[in-house]
């Protein structure tokens, strides 16, 4: 361990000791200092060990801001365990504290665990915050609905300049994010959004009607969260509205939340080009039969697949036995056309994924890789020819036989981790399950065929 990490681990541990002896006697001012500076880990080792009456001395000494902010750093699992174990009032205190669609995820997660308790703790919250939460709780975990915010600014139209800047003055602290301000109409339908910028510099009798932005890049309620992520971040904006289908405005998407979806997406894509089903909860906390039944399913159907490998080895037997050099080359062809695949499969995944690549596209992302796949066995074929070419003291055709294989191999498998992606997004399947194991399964088979085939008709 080096001296960097020794001090961090130090300034941890002390952060944890003095915190718990601020509590132990009852200093709040120091208490609430520790507390600000603890990172996830520090926070989740203080509080996952305390008992419910330490909970809730912890609760009195720092207060509801400082412990909210303190479980805001959590994941949402764990902060929602940790509520479960204080009074339902305690919790709707903090939670209050917490911005709306963040409160949302916890008690979400609070109500898988004992819906009970997570209707004890909204009863006890203000009404309107806790209606904001029902209302959230209501839309899809995975839609725009499900992860906005209502903590928006929205003025009406008839206001000046000046009675909107005093406005903002007065809800500012409540909303999430005061770069854009929303202008609705008397019946909450979005008008337009005018930025913060425009209306600090322009003259307070201007009226705010002749300071929108009409254009307003709204995203529906019930779209994909994926989607708004990328419309938010291929926008360059910090705020994204979202609206029902008769255009009222119903919340925004702030930067944090695609952030936190993108991690998300991509953590899963991630698991699923390695072959294995999504956790549904952080890795640390994951057993081992959890574990198992996430990979299993794919394992054995990759497992499967191989048979196939082994099948065309065994028709080819008579082949190899008559040239057994043949058998040196076949890791190596196989390995190669897998490895093409699983880049190409990686490569138009991740473009699909932030939109600058669509089935429509398939006959130019068809060319583009085939002509990378052509260029890239080239290259390779022309090694495989001199090593084929040594192996066999000085024969070419067996130096010809694994160098056209390795050229016929590339394009294809180039080809065919282009395709498939495409094929199943067009059928409405995640293309991400099109993971690399299996195309380097896919592959395996094709390309002995190939090998052997032509070994049959340049060297045999």
């Amino acid at each position: 361990m080096n001296t960097e990490t020794t001090d961090r681990v130090e300034a941890e541990v002390s952060l944890l000791l003095g915190l718990r002896e601020a509590v132990a006697g009852g200093d709040a001012a120091r208490a609430q200092a520790c507390a600000a500076q603890m990172l996830e880990e520090d926070a989740l080792a203080l509080l996952e060990d305390l008992r419910p009456a330490e909970l809730s001395r912890l609760f009195a000494i720092i207060g509801d801001e400082a412990l909210a902010q303190l479980l805001g750093r959590l994941d949402d699992r764990d902060a929602a365990g940790i509520l479960s174990r204080m009074s339902a009032a305690q919790a709707a205190d903090i939670l209050e504290e917490i911005d709306p669609d963040d409160a949302t995820d916890i008690v979400d997660e609070i109500d898988e665990i004992d819906p009970a308790v997570a209707e004890g703790i909204l009863v006890a919250m203000e009404p309107a915050e806790a209606a904001e939460i029902r209302d959230l709780m209501a839309y899809p975990a995975d839609s725009a609905g499900g992860i906005m915010t209502p903590a928006f600014v929205a003025i009406s139209p008839d206001l000046r300049a000046d009675e909107a800047v005093a406005a903002l003055r007065r809800v500012a602290e409540e909303a999430e994010t005061v770069n854009y301000v929303y202008v609705v109409d008397p019946d909450e339908k979005l008008l337009g959004v005018l930025s913060l910028h425009a209306l600090v510099l322009t003259r307070g009798t201007t009226p705010v009607r002749d300071l929108i932005v009409r254009d307003v890049v709204t995203v529906p309620v019930d779209a994909d969260q994926e989607e708004a992520a990328r419309i938010l971040t291929e926008r360059d904006l910090l705020a994204l509205p979202v609206v029902d289908h008769d255009g009222h405005l119903l919340g925004i998407i702030t930067a944090d939340d695609v952030a936190d979806v993108l991690e998300a997406e991509a953590t899963e894509d991630m698991e699923r080009l390695g072959g294995s089903q999504p956790l549904e909860e952080p890795y640390l906390r994951a057993s081992p039969l959890l574990l198992f039944r996430k990979r299993i399913v794919w394992l054995l159907v990759l497992f499967l697949a191989q048979f196939v490998t082994i099948a065309v080895l065994d028709h080819y037997e008579a082949d190899l036995a008559e040239a057994t050099v043949l058998s040196l080359f076949v890791p190596i062809l196989i390995g190669t056309g897998g490895n093409v695949g699983s880049q190409t499969v990686t490569t138009i995944i991740r473009a699909m994924a932030v939109g600058e690549a669509a089935p429509r596209h398939a006959l130019r992302i068809v060319g583009k890789e085939m002509t990378t796949g052509l260029a890239l066995g080239a290259t390779m074929a022309v090694l495989m020819f001199f090593r084929g070419f040594f192996n066999s003291d000085g024969d070419a055709r067996l130096g010809l036989t694994v160098g056209a294989t390795v050229l016929a191999l590339t394009v294809w498998a180039a080809m065919v981790g282009a395709l498939l992606p495409l094929g199943l997004s067009k059928l409405r399947v995640d293309p991400a399950v099109v993971s690399a194991p299996f195309i380097t399964s896919l592959v395996d088979g094709t390309g002995l065929i190939i090998y052997f085939t032509l070994a049959n008709l340049l060297f045999l």
